[in-house]
């Protein structure tokens, strides 16, 4: 991500959830989205198109106080996955995927933990076709009608 990008990969990131009928208007999670992952113990990847427009953006979120499910330094979350609705299907979900497992491995991390929420089909089977499973027992609630699905990947340490 180049210095200065955060605004464009928010107001991505807020996009693509709002096409998908998942960031209600009111609920203050668009500007928590918008901001996610700049600073602190988190990376940032954006995927840029052909043109050098953002297509699409995922966030690295190592162990720590605020973890969504990772459970210690050996786990990190994915967070904040979004691709632009003119990059969907073009293949820049899958290569932000394994740029963020590349660089999870790099960084020690044995297990990748991710949460979805129910009508992302696509991002559902980009994980599933990426070697995540689905982990129910880690399924939460984090408002009232917001059930999420929980789904993890283990990386293979490299010998």
């Amino acid at each position: 991500m180049q210095p200065g990008e955060e605004a464009l990969v928010g107001d991505l990131r807020v996009a693509a959830y709002r096409a998908l009928g998942v960031l209600s208007e009111g609920t203050g999670y668009a500007e928590t989205l918008r901001g996610f992952g700049f600073g602190g113990d988190c990376v940032v990847l954006v995927a840029a198109d052909e043109t050098g427009a953002i297509a699409g953006t995922v966030t690295l979120e190592t162990y720590g106080p605020d973890s969504e499910l990772a459970r210690d330094e050996t786990e990190a979350d994915v967070r904040a996955f979004a691709v632009s609705a003119a990059a969907q299907g073009r293949g820049v979900g899958r290569e932000l995927l394994r740029a963020l497992i590349e660089l999870a491995d790099k960084n020690g991390v044995r297990r990748l933990r991710l949460c979805t929420l129910p009508p992302m089909k696509a991002a559902q089977h980009l994980y599933e076709t990426a070697g995540f499973t689905r982990t129910p027992d880690l399924d939460w609630e984090p408002a009232p009608g917001v059930a999420l699905r929980a789904y993890e990947f283990a990386i293979a340490p490299v010998s």
